[in-house]
């Protein structure tokens, strides 16, 4: 291997490695502040909600006594790490610093932003939840509308980022070409990060959410090296890295929950790498996990609206369904675990002969 190529798989490999060791190192702090300050929920769900078969599986007592903002550790490793990247580079300038340094405009300026951005809006969820008082201490109806608002805003300006700054207004479709939007390409860029940012709903048993995320990361990672996107490929590592940090805490019993500011950090973060690596239409099969639990959702709300308020599945999302036909906890999460790593070795297939 020449001295350039393992360069870039030293890039590529060491953020993953750094943001799993920074995460792994900042969680025991973190933990102790979140205990501090009892940043878990003061309200469980609305009585409605709780139906048989739901109380059967619910950990009340575990929502209301761990903390549920531990996505923070996540975003945080990240953003420590780029930034460690980039001052490495600004204090000790050399081609190999400047080579290391994965922040650049035309590949991980969005994402990082994203995954912020996101991360920030679910942050000040979380917050409310734990703190606030009323209706939306409970997740009202009326502040997920300002939360999916909020999305969309943020949509808004990636998709014009796309649009006015990189040039792109076209989607690749897998066998067939590219297809043209123009200045639809911003509609269409919203839709898809409200679409991926509803998959969020597979958060719920302990290792789930996390698990099932960081094949998606590092997938997306190899997709963008073979892209020769080398930084996007590096970023996508390092956000693996601090998932697994997470998980190294989130198996059960869990130290804390990821909450909305890891789930909607993660979420609109998959989205953008999507357009990035020009993979939106093999996204689905790549999260395949997130989808099927997303429309698990849709499918029980639309049975219940049109076939009055009968069920197809016992709980939704999909995994709680599987806890409540008696499947333990554990089974649910690796047999998760298992199907996402399936589907991402097919999704990563499919994109590499796609092109």
């Amino acid at each position: 291997m020449t001295e350039i190529g393992s360069i870039t798989l030293i890039k590529i490999f060491i953020p993953a490695a750094l943001t799993f060791v920074v995460g792994v190192s900042i969680a025991p702090i973190l933990t102790q502040y979140f205990h501090k300050h009892r940043m878990w929920k003061r309200i469980s769900r609305k009585s409605a909600e709780k139906t048989d078969a739901f109380k059967k599986i619910h950990n009340e007592a575990g929502e209301l006594s761990t903390p549920r903002v531990g996505g923070v550790i996540i975003w945080l490793s990240v953003a420590i790490v780029v930034l460690a990247f980039v001052l490495l580079a600004w204090i000790f300038p050399s081609p190999l610093t400047e080579k290391l340094n994965f922040l650049s405009r035309g590949q991980t300026f969005i994402p990082l932003f994203a995954l912020v951005a996101a991360a920030l809006v679910g942050l000040s969820d979380d917050l409310l939840q734990i703190f606030g008082k009323g209706g939306y201490a409970a997740d009202d109806i009326v502040y997920r509308k300002i939360k999916a608002g909020t999305i969309i805003f943020i949509g808004l300006l990636i998709g014009w980022w796309f649009v006015a700054k990189l040039g792109v207004t076209a989607v690749h479709v897998p066998f067939y070409g590219e297809l043209e939007l123009g200045y639809l390409f911003v509609p269409f860029f919203i839709i898809i990060m409200l679409a991926t940012f509803s998959t969020s709903v597979i958060d719920g048993i302990d290792g789930l959410a996390a698990g099932v995320l960081a094949p998606v990361f590092i997938g997306y990672a190899i997709i963008a090296f073979f892209n020769n996107q080398i930084d996007l490929a590096a970023f996508s590592s390092a956000v693996a890295g601090g998932i697994l940090a997470f998980l190294w805490f989130n198996i059960p019993p869990a130290k804390f929950y990821m909450g909305e500011t890891g789930m909607l950090g993660l979420t609109v973060t998959l989205s953008v790498l999507a357009f990035m690596t020009d993979t939106v239409f093999i996204l689905p099969i790549i999260a395949l996990p997130l989808v099927v639990t997303s429309l698990s959702v849709i499918i029980q709300m639309a049975s219940r609206s049109f076939r009055n308020g009968k069920r197809v599945f016992l709980v939704a999302p999909l995994h709680h369904h599987f806890e409540a036909l008696g499947w333990p906890s554990y089974k649910v999460t690796m047999r998760y675990w298992v199907l996402a790593m399936v589907s991402v070795v097919v999704g990563v297939i499919l994109a590499l002969l796609s092109k």
